[in-house]
């Protein structure tokens, strides 16, 4: 008998906690950073955010980035964004849905971007790593490259690289690699 008292206190207090809402799901320090950033976020024109599995799914989100400048300018590139929670202590997980030619980013999408490894620290934030991603596209770089190929092509003859940008971007083959349309 006692214990009955005891389970029907204990649901009107959670009734008085949240109004009579049943009790939501907690948050992570992570979510709750990453609310912050989202909130806080002062994007390039260029750039967009969207959440494919909708607004509840903050933790994994995509960045659509169109350079209005250099190589790529008029290209459509999009990243896909996987916050854990313990963000930000960790830095996201950031990949390159479309395939593109460039020295900073291999043919499955990985990026190499220095806040997203060695250089990452938590007071970083999203909106960091999208002005990183941005500056790649408008200035990439021959020096730390994920794709060798593309830097020394990059380094040794910058047109060569133009135009093998354009041909890519336009959806051509580079070598035995077929690239996407983007323009």
């Amino acid at each position: 008998m006692i214990r009955l008292f005891k389970i029907k206190e204990k649901q009107r207090e959670l009734s008085a906690n949240s109004n009579g809402k049943p009790p939501g799901k907690t948050q992570s320090a992570g979510e709750l950073r990453l609310q912050k950033d989202i909130s806080e976020l002062n994007l390039p024109n260029a750039c967009s955010i969207s959440f494919p599995n909708g607004q509840d799914d903050l933790m994994n989100f995509e960045v659509t980035i169109r350079p209005d400048e250099g190589y790529y300018s008029g290209g459509m590139f999009t990243f896909t964004f996987q916050i854990s929670s313990v963000y930000p202590h960790d830095a996201p997980k950031v990949k390159c849905k479309s395939k593109v030619y460039h020295p900073n980013i291999d043919l499955e999408g990985n990026v190499c971007l220095n806040i997203l490894r060695e250089d990452w620290n938590p007071i970083l934030n999203i909106n960091t790593i999208i002005y990183g991603l941005y500056h790649l596209f408008t200035e990439p770089n021959h020096e730390d490259p994920l794709n060798a190929k593309a830097a020394k092509v990059l380094r040794d003859n910058p047109k060569l690289f133009a135009f093998n940008v354009k041909i890519t971007m336009a959806g051509g083959y580079m070598g035995q690699t077929l690239f996407t349309r983007c323009i």
